[in-house]
């Protein structure tokens, strides 16, 4: 088995010069990535002050992205042997347009690799992926208050959904609804 130092496959070509002779590339996520998964949906935690519900495990992961039904796709971007940025995407469907799109979980690049486009290739990969399966969109959500984040968003012609909110259900509140079914 080669480590994920030793990897030079890429995923669907997808390459940009990243200086000093390095190139970036993305690639799918395999099991043995999961560490690398952790570490970079760990570093979003804390960048969004959630750290507090952070109950991620590899066991989760593994089960969750690598297992018989799984609920999301990762890739990683690369510089050489080193991951740098990460996406995780998975299916959604609209009914009033009666289109399916991709849901743009997390889109993280590691701070010491950001204004280099990294950000931006990973998410014109999964903008890709939608379009050659025929999905007819790309969503996501931004914490009100990641200022960097909307800008960017924006410079790409992403829009805001204005007139939605987002809501959660879980923990207590859940078990609550279940059981008065």
């Amino acid at each position: 088995m080669r480590s994920l130092r030793e990897r030079h496959v890429t995923d669907q070509g997808a390459r940009v010069n990243a200086g000093q002779d390095a190139e970036f590339r993305i690639e799918l996520a395999r099991a043995q990535d999961i560490p690398i998964i952790l570490h970079m949906i760990t570093a979003i935690a804390e960048y969004e002050h959630l750290s507090h519900e952070l109950t991620v495990t590899e066991a989760i992961l593994r089960d969750a992205l690598f297992g018989p039904s799984p609920a999301a796709e990762v890739v990683i971007g690369y510089v050489g042997s080193v991951p740098v940025g990460f996406a995780v995407y998975f299916p959604t469907f609209s009914t009033a347009p009666g289109h399916a799109g991709l849901y743009l979980e997390d889109l993280y690049v590691e701070p010491g690799w950001r204004g280099r486009g990294f950000g931006r290739q990973l998410l014109a990969h999964v903008a890709r992926t939608a379009t050659a399966r025929g999905r007819g969109g790309l969503h996501w959500s931004v914490l009100r208050w990641n200022e960097s984040a909307i800008r960017f968003y924006r410079s790409l012609g992403a829009v805001p959904v204005e007139d939605s909110v987002s809501f959660r259900l879980a923990g207590d509140a859940l078990e609550r609804l279940v059981g008065e079914s």
